[in-house]
């Protein structure tokens, strides 16, 4: 049964082509059509209930908003935690479920659950609105128009003539533009005047959205035809505005011109925006929640160039595209993988010398992740970095079954079996060493896809894809292996030449690195002849090995991610409030002047009005495209030291500069935050300084900073209820009118040349500039009564927070801290002593978060796959060696692959992060399979050979394939371990703590596993022959009992 593949395909080669070549069609086919993306597809456990309440102040939204929807909330299954925000005008629930909770099902409970609430939050609050966290809904791409045009007729052309071309566009799902100019429709009227005809704001402005209006009346019937009857109403132009007629308290009819100045104009800036110094409307552009970024971006570029070509006159440019850095990463990574397949092919070609052989390795491996790109286009996972990244680390591996059944062919047919035989019995005889060898390395991959928690949800596409991978390579060279073997390795299969048509060309290189062999595999022999004949010294010596390279891990950084350069720099600049226009823009402008003479400079955009998922804010923000990592010297991180060190200087504004990664930012865009909780703010905050002042002494920290909102000034108005009683007015007339007075308000929209203008009402006289204006405003209540706000009302100065935040219904500050180099745990633990050390008052404590807090419950869910991966590994091995101690000896190359990838990491300065974390998970699958070959030599042959020699053989006649799979794995991983392009850095980690790993395990194991299997098979042979001795001492009393039995019967 064991030969019955290699059988089948050398007798049936030409059926054996055909499948194959079904199975590259369908690989080819999947590589065309395979969507790329830059992760997979990460559903993150968070929702939110975002509530608007118009004008009030984050104290009144907190009160009357966010706390009763907190406590609505507080009772949804599976709550990990629940964090709020109540700004001005806006309540923000966030809630973070349990991993792997049903998003779907939790945000339908979450609507359940607020549903009820509705109805008891005050008038004008709007309903609150459930959504999911989801990352694709973040724009993709943001263009930017600029034209030697007026910003008015450029903000027209473009909701007119531009916008539409990306909306239909496929895959998008939402265009928004902002930096532009709108038109109103305004009607100033004087407060005298009103009065005089007994009318206010809020009456003319109810009396113009009646008025405004198209409704269906009904039908009618016109002998035996049904005809629609409509009520028409609405507003055509400005001028039948200024005719509409108003009837006043004495029943006289007013026209609306008579009374008020009606006019089509511009409204006042409240945002500027600019692309690389030039004025400038941005385009934030949104993809569907299904649609492919790579495919969205494509289509998009393609109306760009259309739109380029139509309309010449406007400059378009791109200043964000999210594809870029996709693209140049898979390039990255596939690069890695096609040079990483060279080096490995190279190494093939140096132990086996010859060109057809080697040419089998080289089919073997394009055969293999064809059928895997097949698999995954079946499955639907796209082609993204972890799963790119999961293929380049299998061009080294994918090798690994075919070398070792190809060595063990070309080993026979050297010894001058036929070619046909020796494809047979050689794969026949490795079957269950390369079986068991790739089941155990796609043992290790399933506690990973199985466990829960961001590991699961970063890396289960990872393992998947290695498993089908590994389970291809197994497939293809127990079949395509020995039927290329049997037809290529016909006639000569000299080592010291190769043939082409009449011409012989001699290897020169080669010769002498199968010199170098041949002298390493003496020295190799000698050396376990010697390990055998002191074995306890080489065990004691591989255990002293193995606890001071475990000693380096103390001095190996932690962290959750490796910081990719994705070329983008972020300044969040937080301005006051009540700041002018023109002053923001000069701040802005001053980091503009620095940043626009940077060498690494592709693009900048910056825009007053900074740009979130749920609103507009008062901060500006500026977003500052690099170059490629190719073409800078550079690194983002290195440029916003630079731009951080020059706004350093900078007054009136606090300004933050990151170059964070948009993989790393899911989780969380500060290194360590640590939370105050408690009751009251002002403690909160005086505890957060005097914490801050510790923090930023620790040479660890780089810096930190407390995350205090600078408060709003404000003006508090109270009603005297008393005296507004006597006119009879309510809190809410005097609310509503003192918005009406200096904000204005908003009556209607009307449609005017094809365009919606908003029509909003306001005073003419200028009460907003200062207290004893405000005070003029009249009030007119349900008696008809007008009366100034001052009578009725006082007036304070006071300083509000402008966000209100908390956590699990307590309030809280935060102190954020960026770490020096890239060692998260030791910086979490020296932030750990400080806060142990410091009393905090009763009701007064603290909780840690960020990426070290995301970190830390990272490493937990992958130290526990390792440990099951390990377990697992050892109850397959133990099966298929039918003994447990078989096992344990294959698994002793276990403790030193992590010391060596302990020691790789340590001298590249490479910090243990999540994926370094799965790189020695891997190694636990990987570094047995050079192990099971040496045992199942052993095993197989101690009784023809004896158990010394038959060590000593196995080390010998294994030490080449050995050498080759971990050669070609090491050297197939060494473009991806260098970090090369973008976002190399994320998978370099990984790379080098297998080479690290597998390079010490293969170097140790070698002598370490036949030295243990001779000891304790001599210490299971002692016991058997002290067993077999005790049953012989008992047989022969047994004997002599009975004997003596006789004696006395005979007596």
């Amino acid at each position: 049964m064991r030969w019955s593949f290699s059988k089948i395909t050398v007798a049936r080669p030409v059926a054996t082509i055909m499948i194959t070549l079904v199975v590259v069609v369908l690989g080819i086919s999947a590589i065309l059509s395979i969507p790329k993306d830059l992760m997979p597809n990460i559903e993150l456990p968070v929702a939110m209930v975002i509530t608007n309440y118009p004008n009030a102040s984050p104290e009144e939204v907190e009160t009357m908003v966010t706390q009763p929807v907190e406590q609505a909330l507080a009772s949804v299954e599976n709550l990990d935690e629940m964090m709020s925000f109540s700004m001005e005008g806006t309540s923000i629930v966030v809630i973070t479920f349990q991993m792997d909770n049903d998003m779907n099902f939790a945000t339908l409970n979450m609507r359940e659950k607020v549903a009820p609430i509705a109805e008891y939050l005050p008038s004008g609050v709007t309903d609150p609105m459930v959504m999911k966290l989801d990352m694709n809904t973040m724009p993709v791409m943001q263009v930017y128009v600029s034209a030697d045009i007026p910003l008015d007729e450029l903000t027209t052309r473009l909701e007119d003539q531009i916008v539409p071309y990306f909306e239909r566009s496929s895959g998008v799902a939402s265009v928004s533009a902002f930096g532009g100019v709108q038109e109103e429709i305004a009607i100033e009227f004087n407060q005298e005047t009103l009065l005089g005809y007994g009318l206010n704001l809020t009456a003319v402005a109810q009396i113009l959205a009646a008025e405004n209006i198209n409704l269906p009346s009904g039908d009618v019937s016109k002998g035996s035809t049904e005809v629609i009857v409509r009520t028409l109403g609405e507003f055509t132009s400005v001028e039948e505005l200024k005719v509409l007629p108003l009837t006043v308290s004495d029943r006289s009819i007013l026209r609306l011109g008579d009374v008020a100045t009606i006019t089509r104009s511009l409204k006042e800036m409240d945002s500027i925006t600019r692309i690389d110094g030039n004025t400038a409307i941005g385009i934030m552009i949104s993809k569907q929640s299904d649609a492919n970024t790579v495919q969205v971006s494509k289509g998009l570029n393609k109306e760009l160039k259309d739109l380029r070509e139509t309309f010449p006159e406007l400059n378009f440019s791109v200043g964000y595209d999210q594809a870029d850095f996709i693209n140049s990463s898979i390039s990255s990574v596939a690069q890695a993988a096609i040079t990483g397949g060279i080096l490995a092919i190279f190494v093939v070609f140096l132990f086996l010398r010859n060109v057809k052989s080697t040419l089998v390795i080289a089919l073997s491996i394009p055969v293999s992740l064809l059928a895997t790109f097949a698999v995954m286009h079946f499955r639907n996972i796209t082609l993204n970095l972890i799963t790119l990244s999961a293929l380049t680390l299998a061009v080294g591996m994918l090798v690994d079954n075919s070398i070792v059944v190809l060595e063990n062919i070309f080993r026979l047919r050297t010894q001058a079996h036929s070619a046909a035989e020796a494809a047979e019995k050689g794969s026949a005889e490795i079957f269950v060493a390369i079986l068991a060898s790739t089941l155990t390395t796609v043992m290790v991959f399933l506690p990973i896809a199985l466990t829960e928690g961001m590991a699961s949800m970063m890396f289960s596409e990872f393992c998947f894809t290695m498993i089908i991978a590994l389970l291809a390579s197994l497939v293809v060279a127990l079949t395509v292996v020995p039927m290329l073997c049997s037809k290529l390795l016909r006639g000569n299969i000299s080592t010291t030449y190769v043939r082409f048509g009449q011409r012989r060309y001699v290897y020169r290189f080669v010769p002498r690195f199968a010199q170098y062999m041949e002298r390493i595999t003496e020295g190799y022999e000698k050396l376990i002849r010697k390990a055998l004949t002191v074995r306890k010294k080489v065990l004691v010596t591989s255990v002293w090995i193995f606890i001071v390279s475990s000693v380096l891990l103390v001095f190996v950084g932690w962290e959750l991610l490796p910081q990719t350069d994705e070329g983008v720099v972020s300044v969040d600049v937080e301005i006051p409030y009540g700041t002018s226009l023109s002053d923001k823009d000069v701040i802005m402008t001053q980091i503009e002047d620095h940043v626009l003479t940077l060498p690494e400079l592709e693009h900048v955009s910056m825009s007053t009005a900074g740009l979130s998922m749920m609103a507009m804010t008062r901060n500006a923000t500026m977003t500052i495209n690099l170059v490629g990592r190719g073409d800078r010297d550079r690194s983002s991180r290195e440029v916003a030291a630079d731009i951080r060190a020059y706004v350093a200087d900078i007054a009136g504004a606090k300004i933050t500069v990151s170059a964070d990664s948009s993989i790393t930012s899911m989780f969380g865009s500060n290194d360590i935050s640590v939370m105050l909780l408690g009751k009251d703010y002002l403690t909160l905050e005086t505890i957060g300084n005097q914490l801050l002042a510790r923090i930023n002494e620790l040479p660890e920290i780089d810096h930190a900073e407390l995350d205090v909102k600078e408060g709003n000034p404000e003006i508090k108005v109270k009603i005297n209820r008393n005296a507004a009683a006597h006119y009879g007015i309510t809190a809410y007339q005097l609310a509503n009118s003192l918005s009406s007075a200096l904000s204005g308000t908003k009556s209607t929209d009307i449609e005017v040349d094809n365009k919606d203008i908003e029509v909003n009402l306001s005073l003419k006289d200028d009460y907003a500039t200062s207290v004893e204006n405000m005070k003029q405003i009249v009030v007119t209540g349900s008696y008809g009564l007008p009366v100034s706000i001052g009578q009725i009302a006082s007036f304070e100065y006071d300083n509000a927070p402008s966000v209100i935040n908390r956590y699990n219904q307590q309030n809280y500050i935060t102190i954020n801290a960026e770490v020096v180099g890239s060692d998260l745990e030791g910086a979490s633990s020296a932030i750990e002593r400080v806060l142990s050390s410091y009393a905090f008052p009763d009701g007064y404590y603290h909780e840690m978060s960020g990426l070290a807090s995301e970190m830390m419950g990272a490493f937990g869910s992958l130290a526990k796959a390792l440990i099951v991966s390990i377990a697992l590994v050892f109850l397959l091995l133990a099966a298929q060696f039918e003994s447990p101690l078989m096992a344990i000896i294959v698994m002793m190359a276990v403790p030193f692959a992590m010391s060596g990838a302990f020691l790789a990491m340590f001298v590249t300065g490479v910090a243990l992060s999540m994926t370094s974390f799965l790189g020695l998970i891997m190694l636990v699958g990987i570094v047995v399979n050079n192990s099971i070959l040496l045992v199942e030599f052993i095993r197989h042959n101690e009784k023809a050979l004896g158990k010394t020699e038959a060590l000593v053989m196995a080390g010998k006649l294994r030490l080449r394939p050995i050498l080759m799979t971990s050669a070609t794995t090491c050297f197939g991983m060494i473009p991806l371990s260098l970090g090369i392009g973008e976002g190399g850095e994320m998978l370099a980690p990984m790379g080098i703590s297998i080479i690290g790993g597998l390079t010490a395990s293969t170097a140790i194991t070698l002598v370490l596993v036949p030295s243990i299997y001779s000891l304790i098979d001599e210490r299971k042979t002692l016991r058997e022959t002290r067993r077999t001795e005790k049953r012989r001492k008992i047989k022969l009393l047994e004997q002599q009992w009975a004997e003596a039995d006789r004696g006395e019967h005979a007596r």
